[in-house]
């Protein structure tokens, strides 16, 4: 038997279901065990608000990211609900805007002073949002809201950073932790880099250590779904995961962080410099220079507190890292708890035998007592200043403490600022103190001022399976010094509130960023001179770079820009400068320890993130409102979260139409289906018997789903358990056993083995096939297939079929007339299992409806609907005999009025 299904299938509309994908069920009885009435009751009960959309989309030019998160909720209970929206952002980020559309009523994020003795968090209302820390170099962003019943709400969060270069790669993470399922998921990301892209690459997911981690469906290459297109100087990268495609990876909604690293290319041994509308920036990332040798000392915290995992992958790393200095290196090892164990009492050369017996030494500490931090640095310092004295260095080093603790000062001194002045009056800059951090007892703020004020980074690791690659990683940043006092000048004539200009250090891989202002806009060219030590010599570079004058309809990126003399526009150069700013005089504040000093920098500070919407610790964030929402306003919301600033919507529709047709397709309209130029999806079923001693009847399931396509050229697929026949230009059959995907002409083929087929067409439309099957199927089991549509955009007002007729038709629930404690059906609903009924509303009719539950997707998802007994009867045009088909790809029916109706 065949069944014309247009666009949906099965006999029960599940309308719980259809915000986060149009899913229907595989048969027209209930499948499984029953849930207990009582916990069906409190499930329903605890119906958490539905998200319906969570977006991100970001632009980066030039290194400096835009990112704006979008997320649209929906209380499908019958009271309002608490509802909470949250959002991993990077601790290097400054959030610029966030907006709460909730009913008809908009709160708008507005950037303010904080109060010097302050900490009251946002509130507004039972409306607020808070700030605090999240996961490994994080920060968590949340606000919690009110919906009103059966109302919606909307999310909008925007943030700023810039990009930081380590080993070698720029990377811009995403993090992608809905919480749930969501019908509408993506990430997209545009990158903008006038230099030129050097590589760009795709991380799979990354896990989190929090428990519901994501998990990839295989260990390399980018997540299912992401599409990367790219020119020399231009990428789009699209993440799109379908429903069930989400469900495949995520566990609790949560898939993890989406991971993006490129570099740029680098000509000129002076560096880049980019200019636009009277500011600069200044990349200089020099590379091919011979490595300055190290003097390392190795500083680790062997307390009690370090006892188990925490050791045991220090020791490993450790062991890793010693393996790696160079011949021209010299090192030696601390281990401190209430004691200080050198190894040696001075520096040894790098040989096979000094790596042996320093690994032995580590391998031989032991976990116990106290903490004394401020001796172990004072030790460590003093055998870097000896060996720097009583050696006649020929050549130019590089003196570093890499210190490791788990903990706070227990022992000796305790005072934060005493350990402090401690540390700088001994190193007087001459020492470069790089501080890790272990797990959450850890003092992070001493350790970051110990780092600020010692020329320093400090990097926080969390206790999880892969602490010792992180620490490895953390050393790689480190491990190559190529030039050290570096010095970049320009003409003060020239240029104005440059930000610093001085750096004790130079690690390949990274990159020193200058950004300015400068004096003159019509300057022709501006003089840049660059002075630093490498090895035996000094490094000189001078230059003058061309700079303008710019032309008042062009900037860097070569695109389109107003008329005039741009005064007072906005740009990603200058948001870039005071970005960099920001971020020094906050360093500054935090190292001062001279009380004047300290209020002229916050005053500086704030009056800068004030003038940018910077939400830093020296402004905070009000809600504004409640206003009424204005028609188009949350569309445009939409379209600032797409784009970011102006500026940055002015360059991005300048690079969509820059050369190259590989920008075409992201691109491309969406298609539009009408009557005549549509798609057609049919059934056909397949029988099977009650399982013995069930109550149960004869059951039916999909064996076969046809898809015809009439545009762009007209195609035909068959898919079954087994196989899938593509009969297009050519005619394929692919296995449902091995992994494959196919496409042209608009219309793409993925088959995940054994697992199911996504037919995509025209980017637009997207149906995914499960296929269901067993390894020894009893005889009233059937290998069957389930349909789902993960995206309906291209589809038309006129689709149709047994329920494609709903997909764009707004379905209401009331209560039962007769209250559901009067419903003469109601003791009756309870006793069988079910929840109590209600009434549908949808295209004119009327018709009852039940209370139940599903698994969908993956058999793992439960989800609360309501079911239409009878065979939905009065809901649907016609009845559902009137769906019936003759052939496998016919596309008409007459629904018993004499009227054909196409998809």
């Amino acid at each position: 038997m065949l069944l014309l299904l247009g666009l949906c299938l099965g006999l029960s509309l599940c309308v719980g279901s259809q915000e986060e994908a149009q899913s229907w069920g595989h048969s027209t009885e209930q499948d499984g065990l029953r849930v207990p009435r009582q916990v069906r009751l409190l499930q329903r009960l605890k119906t958490k608000p539905l998200m319906t959309e969570f977006s991100v989309k970001s632009t980066i030019i030039s290194r400096y990211a835009f990112t704006t998160v979008s997320c649209r909720m929906l209380n499908r209970a019958s009271e309002d609900q608490d509802i909470e929206f949250q959002m991993q952002i990077p601790a290097a980020a400054f959030i610029t805007n966030f907006t709460m559309l909730i009913g008809d009523k908009v709160y708008q994020g507005e950037i303010t002073e904080r109060a010097k003795k302050s900490g009251d968090r946002v509130k507004e209302k039972r409306n607020k949002t808070t700030e605090e820390n999240g996961e490994k170099g994080t920060e968590i962003f949340r606000a919690s809201a009110v919906i009103p019943s059966k109302d919606k709400a909307a999310f909008f969060l925007s943030y700023e950073e810039l990009l930081q270069r380590r080993l070698g790669k720029y990377e811009h993470s995403i993090s992608v932790r809905p919480q749930q399922l969501s019908g509408r998921l993506s990430v997209d990301v545009n990158i903008l880099e006038s230099a030129g892209i050097a590589s760009l690459e795709v991380l799979p997911l990354h896990n989190s250590r929090q428990r519901g981690s994501g998990r990839g469906e295989d260990d390399s290459g980018p997540p299912p779904s992401t599409v990367i297109n790219q020119n020399e100087t231009f990428a789009n990268i699209i993440f799109k995961p379908s429903v069930v495609q989400q469900a495949k990876i995520a566990q609790n909604g949560v898939l993890g962080d989406f991971i993006i690293r490129y570099d740029v290319n680098r000509e000129q041994s002076i560096g880049d410099i980019q200019v636009l509308n009277g500011y600069f920036v200044h990349y200089f990332a020099p590379k091919d220079l011979p490595p300055l040798p190290k003097n390392v000392v190795f500083v680790l915290d062997s307390s009690a507190s370090m006892v188990g995992t925490k050791l045991r992958q220090t020791k490993d790393a450790l062991f890793t890292i010693l393996h790696d200095l160079r011949p021209q290196d010299r090192f030696s090892i601390i281990g401190f708890s209430n004691r200080i164990k050198v190894w040696k009492d001075h520096l040894i050369s790098v040989t096979p035998d000094s790596i042996r017996d320093g690994k032995v030494y580590i391998h031989h500490m032991s976990p116990t007592g106290g903490t004394d931090i401020n001796g172990a640095l004072q030790r460590a310092i003093r055998l870097l200043n000896k060996y720097v004295a009583h050696n006649d260095i020929g050549d130019r080093s590089v003196s570093l403490i890499i210190f490791l603790t788990d903990g706070k000062p227990t022992v000796g001194e305790t005072h934060t600022l005493k350990i402090l002045n401690n540390t700088r009056e001994a190193a007087r800059g001459q020492v470069c103190i790089f501080t890790i951090g272990i797990g959450n007892d850890v003092d992070f703020r001493l350790l970051e001022k110990l780092s600020l004020e010692n020329c320093g980074l400090t990097r926080r690791v969390h206790e999880e399976e892969d602490a010792g690659s992180q620490l490895i990683g953390f050393y790689d940043e480190i491990r190559t010094p190529l030039l050290s006092d570096i010095r970049i000048d320009y003409p003060p004539s020239s240029v104005v509130q440059a930000t610093k200009t001085l750096f004790p250090n130079y690690f390949n891989g990274s990159e020193i960023i200058i950004a300015g202002k400068l004096v003159d806009r019509k300057l022709d060219h501006l003089h840049v001179e660059v002075t630093a030590s490498n090895s035996k010599k000094f490094v000189i570079l001078k230059t003058d770079v061309p700079v303008g004058p710019q032309k008042a309809g062009k900037d860097v990126t070569g695109s389109p820009r107003p008329e005039g003399d741009g005064e007072g526009d906005p740009n990603h150069i200058e948001r870039l400068w005071s970005y960099l700013t920001t971020k020094e005089l906050l360093s500054s504040w935090l190292q001062s320890d001279d009380e004047p000093e300290k209020e002229r920098l916050r005053q500086r500070a704030q009056d800068l993130a004030l003038s940018y919407r910077f939400l830093t610790p020296f402004t905070s964030m009000k809600l504004r409102g409640p206003v009424p929402r204005k028609d188009g306003l949350e569309e445009a919301h939409g379209m600032s979260a797409a784009m970011g600033p102006e500026p940055v919507v002015q360059s991005m529709r300048g690079a969509g139409t820059q050369p190259g047709p590989l920008l075409e397709k992201p691109y491309q309209p969406r298609i539009k289906i009408s009557k005549t130029s549509g798609v057609t999806v049919n059934g056909e079923l397949i029988g099977a018997p009650a399982p013995p001693n069930g109550h149960k009847k004869q059951r039916t399931y999909f064996r076969t789903i046809t898809i015809l396509v009439n545009k762009p050229e007209r195609s035909y697929l068959e898919i079954t358990p087994s196989r899938v026949i593509l009969d297009g230009g050519d005619r394929l059959v692919l296995p449902c056993n091995q992994s494959v995907v196919v496409g042209s002409r608009g219309l793409e083929v993925s088959v995940s083995a054994n697992a199911n087929v996504t037919v995509t067409i025209q980017g637009s439309i997207a149906f995914v096939i499960l296929i269901h099957l067993y390894k020894k199927p009893a005889p009233f089991q059937r290998h069957h297939l389930g349909f789902y549509i993960a995206n309906s955009e291209g589809l038309s007002s006129n689709c149709h079929g047994l329920l494609g007729q709903f997909l764009n038709q707004d379905a209401r629930l009331t209560d039962d007339p007769a209250g559901p404690s009067q419903s003469p059906t109601h003791l009756l609903l309870l006793q069988a299992g079910e929840g109590p009924e209600a009434v549908l509303k949808v295209k004119g009719h009327q018709v009852p409806v039940v209370w139940k539950q599903r698994k969908i997707y993956n058999g793992e998802e439960q989800i609360d609907c309501w079911f239409a007994r009878n065979n939905a009867a009065k809901l649907i045009d016609g009845e559902y005999k009137d769906y019936l088909a003759s052939h496998p790809f016919d596309t008409g029916m007459t629904l018993g009025r004499g009227t054909s109706r196409e998809l």
